[in-house]
């Protein structure tokens, strides 16, 4: 692949941040400064006085009199003062997924300070209303603000962000309000992937999420077996063209068994067409978790769900013989190649217990390779329970026959890990590529790489490969490298899936930027060394 590099003589000038800021120096109001009205002011505390010394611009409030600004000044400083400590006393939680503050993370909102009464209130709003730790937060915001000396009462509230997809594009409407798309997959047949599936599906639901299931399975559905909804037949919206899902337990439920149509007989091509069509014309409203039960095999069907749809994560399902591992591998190499990253396996039938000893009929390792191998980093047991077998079979999930029995422990601690892995996936890709207005530079970080660095905006214009840019016949370089100004800038850059970005550029156009060719662009050098002077 041809590369164009930038000159070194377009290359903006770097210069620390904090460089560029005026000194600390002290407020004046009418001539006088901030000194000087501290002594002429009472104060009600040492806080107070200290807080009322602060760095400012070049404004001065020359249309208020002596005494109203001292009043006004020393007040504005309190509650400034105020709203700091709050915020510097809840900074003192970390988000375990994140590995950063509540408030870098920008999770606090509605902040309200009124220190005369003592009063705080807040509304902290997290990435899903899932999260396994909103408990621990919620007690742990009350306790470091009610810490401070001041605080006589503290009033927090919890709320989850809304649904919406991380990824930029044209997506389908159906899908333009769900914030995850989870696919469950084995590319193996008989290993209890649809019971994953369903069961994973109202664990999230129990964790307080919004979820849906899509049943992809045309050739076999399973989901008309597994739930039993009160209407088991999908509708139509006459007027919108679009499907109306069914529900079960608060679940919204699509599946081709739900068509009135059965067990279909028909060939590739027309499978992947209902597929697309039940997929992309559903109503699935505002969900934070989709699970699509994918079918078994790695074909047009599969692909055909990973290029409609971007997936945020998938769960690999097997068992412990050596011949579901040599199938999984497939499904999970194909998922790398679709840069959909695997969180977790869930390993089915592994053991069972009889006289205090624990047995394993088909063997050990399975899981266990595909996570040595394949480097994902979870692994999940699931024993082998006549109740898990007979409730797949009766309607009712075990989870929700069983809240508390030991399959349902072991899907809320795979549900844990799925709200975890795909709040740090959208974290990750949200961030992965940014501009830095002030640097004129955009800063990249693939996912999961360590790795950071910084390029040129008019480099990354410039090795724009698309149709526009590039001869598809002869691969001659139809964009110039004059064609394009030192000083762009780009307009927008949003996530495009887990491999790419689209940015948006002055002329309005949209150039998609695979994170494999943004690594092999030439990059600035120095820039963190330049950032920390």
């Amino acid at each position: 692949m041809q590369i164009l590099h930038a000159p070194f003589a377009s290359t903006p000038a770097f210069y620390s941040a904090a460089a560029s800021q005026p000194k600390g120096r002290p407020l004046h109001v009418s001539g006088k400064s901030l000194a000087e009205l501290i002594t002429s002011t009472s104060f009600s505390s040492q806080r107070q006085l200290r807080s009322a010394w602060f760095s400012y611009g070049d404004s001065v409030c020359s249309s208020v009199s002596p005494r109203a600004a001292s009043s006004q000044a020393v007040s504005e400083v309190a509650s400034q003062t105020a709203e700091t400590d709050v915020l510097k006393a809840l900074s003192q939680i970390i988000d375990p997924d994140f590995g950063t503050d509540i408030v870098s993370c920008g999770f606090v909102k509605d902040l309200n300070v009124d220190k005369a009464l003592g009063e705080v209130s807040f509304r902290l709003e997290l990435t899903t209303p899932a999260c396994p730790v909103k408990d621990m937060f919620e007690q742990k915001a009350n306790e470091v603000v009610a810490a401070l000396p001041w605080v006589e009462k503290v009033n927090v509230t919890m709320s989850a962000q809304p649904a919406r997809p991380v990824y930029a594009g044209q997506l389908p409407a159906g899908l333009q309000t769900v914030s995850n798309v989870v696919a469950v997959s084995s590319c193996k047949g008989g290993v209890g992937k649809s019971t994953v599936a369903v069961n994973l599906a109202y664990t999230l639901a129990g964790m307080g999420a919004r979820v849906g299931i899509f049943d992809a399975d045309v050739y076999g559905p399973s989901l008309p077996t597994m739930v039993s909804p009160e209407n088991r037949l999908l509708e139509m919206n006459p007027e919108k063209r679009t499907i109306i899902p069914t529900e079960y337990m608060g679940v919204k439920l699509v599946s081709f068994g739900f068509a009135g149509q059965g067990r279909a007989i028909m060939r590739g091509p027309m499978v992947s067409g209902v597929i697309n069509q039940l997929l992309t014309t559903t109503e699935w409203g505002e969900l934070d978790y989709l699970v699509i039960d994918m079918p078994p095999g790695t074909g047009d069907i599969q692909l055909t769900l990973c290029q409609v749809v971007p997936l945020t994560a998938a769960v690999i399902v097997t068992t412990p013989q050596k011949l579901a591992f040599i199938d999984v591998a497939k499904g999970v190499r194909m998922f790398s190649k679709l840069k959909v990253p695997c969180v977790a396996v869930v390993e089915n039938m592994c053991h069972f217990d009889a006289d205090g000893k624990r047995y394993y009929p088909f063997g050990r390792g399975s899981g266990s390779q595909v996570v040595k191998e394949f480097g994902i980093p979870h692994l999940f047991e699931l024993p082998i329970r006549p109740t898990l077998s007979a409730s797949g079979d009766s309607g009712v999930p075990e989870v929700v026959s069983d809240p508390q029995g030991e399959v349902a422990t072991a899907f809320q601690e795979l549900g844990v890990c799925v709200v975890q892995q795909c709040a740090k996936i959208r974290q990750q890709v949200s961030t992965a590529v940014t501009y830095d207005k002030s640097m004129k530079a955009i800063r990249v970080k693939v996912p999961e790489s360590d790795e950071e660095f910084y390029l040129h905006p008019a480099t990354v214009r410039r090795n724009d490969r698309s149709a526009d840019s590039v001869d598809e016949w002869t691969g001659e370089q139809k964009l110039k490298y004059a064609d394009i100004a030192d000083d762009i800038e780009p307009e927008d850059i949003r996530a495009m899936g887990n491999y790419a970005v689209s940015i948006t550029w002055p002329d309005g156009f949209s150039q998609i930027a695979p994170y494999d060719q943004l690594q092999m662009m030439e990059r600035l050098v120095d820039v963190p060394q330049l950032l920390h002077q």
